[in-house]
């Protein structure tokens, strides 16, 4: 295994961190300034207003998402699985 095979599997594996996490972060970002909106516009503070419906979203996020974030796992592990057996070649 050389020093660019390295690279390379270290690269994706950051960009699939990056690709798999982004959507479910885009989606609290979105829902938490709605929120924050919402409050500056009313001047409701209520402490739970702010995370149960960001929790509610991510879990609907993660639902969506799943199969994404699988399909990326599963294309990086397979490549670093194939290059171990090929011993690096």
């Amino acid at each position: 295994m050389t020093e660019a095979d390295v690279h390379t599997l270290l690269s994706d594996a950051f960009l699939a961190v990056l690709y798999g996490s982004g959507p479910i972060m885009a989606i609290a970002l979105v829902v938490g300034l709605v929120i924050a909106f919402f409050q500056a516009l009313t001047q409701v503070q209520e402490m739970t207003l702010t995370f149960v419906p960001k929790i509610v979203a991510i879990f609907v996020g993660l639902l969506i998402f799943t199969p994404f974030m699988y399909a990326m796992v599963k294309r990086l592990s397979d490549r670093a699985f194939d290059l171990i057996v090929s011993g690096g070649i």
